[in-house]
C-alpha cells in the first residue's frame, strides 16, 4: 500500500503546469487562452516567475505621466490667423499641440536663427527677428508678437494686402506669393525706416564736426556720432543678413520649387504651371526684386559708412593742427625761458666774490646794470 500512497503524491505534480505556463496563460493576449481563475493568481505568479509585468506597468505609467509633464511645461504661442479673404482670428495654442497641426515638428518651432525662410512639409517658417510666420497654402500663422509696430500692421494692413486689396503685385499667384511678399514688404520698409531715422542724424552731426568756423571739436557731438555709428553697424547687419537669406534660396533651385506650396497641392495649378505661368520663376523674380531693394539700402548705408570715415579723418587732422599750435607755442616759451636764464648768468657771475679787472673800472657797474 506504501508505494501506491507515494505515487498518488506524485501524480498531481506530474499533470500541474509550470508556473511560466500559468503566468503566461494569464497574460496572453488572445481571449480563448486565458482561463478565468487566473485572473487573480496572475500577478503573484508573475512576481514570484520574474517576467516583470508589474514592472513593465509601472514603466508605462511613469512614462505617460512624465509626458504629460512635459505637455504641461510647454510654451505657449499667441497665434494669429489670417486666410486668403482676409479674416483674422487669434488664439493661443501650446507648442505640442502646434506642430502638431502643422504636420511639423518640434524643432522646427524653434526659430532659432534671427533670419531664415525654410520649407518642410508644405509649409513655409519665415523668421525676421521678432516677425515669426508659418504660411500654408490656405492660412497665413503669426506667431507671438510683441511689437507695437507691428501689431499696427498686422491689424490694420496686411489682411487688406492677403485679400487683394493692397498693392502687391502677386495678387494673381497662389496666396503663399502674397503671403511672402507681404512679410517681405514690411521688413524691407522696417529697414528704410531705420535708414531714414539715422541718415539726417548723422548728417546734421557731421556737418557740425567738420564746421572750419569752430575752433575746437565738440565732444558731445563726438559722443552722438559714436552712437548713431553704433546703429548704423546693427543696421548693415541686418541688412546684411536679409541679403544672405534671400540669396541661399535664389542660389538653390529646389529651394525655390519647395516655396511654390498650391504647386504641389492642387493637381490644376500644378498643370497650369507646367503648361503656363512657371510658379518657380515667378518666386525667383519676387525674391530678386527685394535682394535689390536690400541691395539699394546697403549701397545707402555704405556711403553714410564713408562719410562718416572721411568725417573722422578731416577731425583727426584738425586736431594735429591744434596739436602743432600747441608744440609751437611750447617751444617758443622754453626758448624764451633758456635766453632769459642766459642773460641771468652775467648777474650771477658779477655777484661772486672773484676779482677782476673789470671792478677797477670807474662806472662800469653802473652802465652793465642800467643796460640791463
Amino acid at each position: 500500500m506504501e508505494p501506491l500512497w507515494i505515487l498518488a503524491r506524485l501524480f498531481p505534480r506530474a499533470v500541474r503546469p509550470s508556473r511560466r505556463a500559468v503566468c503566461a496563460l494569464a497574460w496572453d493576449p488572445t481571449p480563448g487562452a486565458r482561463p478565468a481563475a487566473c485572473g487573480r493568481a496572475a500577478p503573484r505568479l508573475c512576481r514570484t516567475c520574474g517576467l516583470g509585468v508589474a514592472g513593465e506597468t509601472l514603466r508605462f505609467r511613469t512614462s505617460d505621466a512624465s509626458q504629460a509633464t512635459l505637455a504641461s511645461v510647454a510654451p505657449v504661442f499667441t497665434v494669429t490667423k489670417f486666410d486668403k479673404v482676409g479674416n483674422v482670428t487669434s488664439f493661443e495654442r501650446k507648442k505640442t499641440e502646434l506642430y502638431q497641426e502643422l504636420n511639423l515638428q518640434a524643432r522646427d518651432l524653434r526659430f532659432q536663427h534671427l533670419m531664415s525662410i525654410t520649407t518642410r512639409n508644405n509649409r513655409i517658417i519665415m523668421r525676421m527677428e521678432y516677425l515669426k510666420a508659418v504660411i500654408t497654402p490656405d492660412y497665413l500663422l503669426i506667431l507671438d508678437y510683441r511689437n507695437l509696430n507691428l501689431e499696427q500692421w498686422l491689424f490694420r494692413e496686411l489682411p487688406s494686402q492677403l485679400a487683394g486689396e493692397g498693392q502687391l503685385v502677386t495678387y494673381p499667384l497662389p496666396f503663399e506669393f502674397r503671403a511672402i511678399e507681404a512679410l517681405l514688404q514690411y521688413w524691407i520698409n522696417t529697414l528704410q525706416g531705420k535708414l531714414s531715422i539715422l541718415q539726417p542724424l548723422i548728417l546734421e552731426t557731421l556737418q557740425a564736426l567738420v564746421d572750419p568756423t569752430h575752433s575746437s571739436v565738440d565732444r558731445s557731438k563726438l559722443h552722438i556720432l559714436l552712437q548713431n555709428g553704433k546703429s548704423l553697424s546693427e543696421l548693415e547687419t541686418d541688412i546684411k543678413t536679409f541679403k544672405e537669406s534671400i540669396l541661399e534660396i535664389l542660389d538653390e533651385e529646389e529651394l525655390l520649387e519647395e516655396l511654390c506650396l498650391t504647386k504641389w497641392s492642387d493637381p490644376e495649378v500644378f498643370e497650369k504651371s507646367s503648361t503656363g505661368i512657371d510658379h518657380a520663376e515667378e518666386m525667383e523674380l519676387l525674391l530678386e526684386n527685394y535682394y535689390r531693394l536690400a541691395e539699394d539700402l546697403s549701397n545707402a548705408a555704405r556711403e553714410l559708412r564713408v562719410l562718416i570715415d572721411d568725417s573722422q579723418s578731416i577731425i583727426f587732422i584738425n586736431l594735429d593742427s591744434h596739436r602743432n599750435v600747441m608744440m609751437r607755442l611750447n617751444l617758443q616759451l622754453t626758448m624764451g625761458t633758456f635766453s632769459v636764464s642766459l642773460f641771468g648768468l652775467m648777474g650771477v657771475a658779477f655777484g661772486m666774490n672773484l676779482e677782476s679787472s673789470l671792478e677797477e673800472i670807474k662806472g662800469m657797474a653802473k652802465d652793465r646794470v642800467e643796460g640791463f
